[in-house]
């Protein structure tokens, strides 16, 4: 049986915590991606390999810690958006995400490609991307160059040098299935047995390259919210962000002293501690950040500055990698020997490409609307 299809208007305010959160996320992707110790490729289950320090700290802390409710927020965000405007047909609706997400997807992942190929081009460039090990398919290719033809292609369509484009495929599969999404969300046994299936899929971080299970879940839970009128104005008790926040920050610091410092004491159970902890910190640091910084967002919100550097969320997003994991190399070559370089660089190297991705936004929404408007897949007028 289907359950009522409730229609829901979104508030002032929760508009605005959706570009709130929308353009914070973006930020601190930046920061997750800046990153540099030395095991660069964070998972839930990483440990790293680097001595346990202030620096280290606070790294894993933040990047593979405090920052990682960013990307289920937008899947929540996203779900919900779309499961909103059900009223629009959906052919015309998965017309329009091929212009906003496909063609988009395309042009950046060709021009990350670009980039890379073109820095490959001069030795000490060219060191760089190969220290990065960005492009690398095996022990002795590590360059766009040494590919096949076979291989470019896949480079562009399905694992684009800018990997963090990943989101856009996943989440235009996400909308292609929509229909089948909200059908299984919207009926009282199908759901119980979807978000099983789903919740698994993102404890066991299972998916495909063209269907992720990391997003399925809170994308489907954004569909379910918009569609059962589920309260995200007013938290419920268990709901309370004090004590959810409390657990954010203590689960977060526990999970990172454990990453260096319980493998001795845990063995084999280090991966599913790991994970299970990482979880848990996505979670509650959903709850924190949704129902717990509404006057955070409401300032944000009310400063001219800030709702101006919200529209160059997309920019942020698309432009920021690979660049940041080439500068990290070519910055540690030249502050080696400065006290705490690791940790400065991680504060202020995703500062100095942020501001650099919202100055070429702002150049080219001005000088060039109509490409700006292709490239962001109309985000950000």
């Amino acid at each position: 049986m289907e359950l009522p299809q409730i229609p829901v208007k979104v508030s002032d305010f929760n508009s605005r915590k959706f570009k709130f959160w929308s353009f914070i996320s973006m930020f601190l992707l930046v920061f997750v991606h800046g990153y540099n110790l030395n095991e660069r490729y964070l998972q839930p289950w990483s440990m790293p390999t680097d001595s346990f320090s202030l620096t280290t700290f606070i790294e894993y802390f933040l990047a593979n810690g405090i920052f990682r409710f960013r990307i289920p927020m937008l899947f929540i965000i996203s779900g919900f958006l779309f499961a909103l405007h059900d009223n629009k047909p959906y052919g015309e609706r998965t017309r329009k995400r091929l212009r906003t997400l496909l063609l988009p997807y395309l042009i950046w992942s060709a021009l990350g490609f670009a980039f890379t190929y073109f820095l490959e081009l001069f030795p000490y460039t060219r060191d760089v991307v190969s220290a990065s090990n960005i492009v690398r398919i095996d022990d002795s290719r590590a360059l766009l160059h040494d590919y096949r033809w076979y291989e470019m292609l896949g480079r562009w369509i399905l694992i684009p040098v800018p990997y963090q484009l990943w989101f856009l495929r996943v989440l235009l599969m996400y909308n292609l299935a929509y229909p089948a999404i909200r059908w299984c969300v919207t009926h009282r046994i199908a759901k119980w047995i979807f978000f099983s299936v789903a919740i698994l899929m993102w404890l066991g971080t299972m998916g495909f390259v063209l269907f992720e299970g990391e997003g399925l879940v809170f994308f489907s839970l954004g569909v379910w919210i918009q569609k059962t009128n589920f309260n995200i104005d007013v938290s419920k008790r268990w709901l309370n962000p004090a004590w959810w926040g409390f657990a954010f920050i203590i689960l977060a610091a526990v999970k990172t002293i454990l990453a260096f410092l319980g493998s001795p004491f845990l063995g084999d159970a280090m991966f599913p501690v790991l994970v299970i902890l990482h979880k848990l910190v996505i979670l509650s640091g959903l709850i924190t950040a949704w129902y717990g910084c509404n006057g955070l967002v409401a300032w944000c919100m009310q400063r001219k500055w800030f709702i101006w550097l919200t529209a160059f969320s997309f920019m942020i997003y698309a432009i920021h990698a690979p660049l940041v994991a080439y500068a990290i190399e070519a910055l540690f070559a030249v502050v080696n020997q400065v006290p705490y370089y690791r940790l400065l660089s991680f504060v202020f190297l995703p500062l100095v490409i942020i501001a650099f991705a919202v100055g070429v936004g702002a150049v080219l929404r001005r000088v060039w609307p109509g490409g700006y408007g292709v490239l962001t897949g109309g985000r950000g007028f």
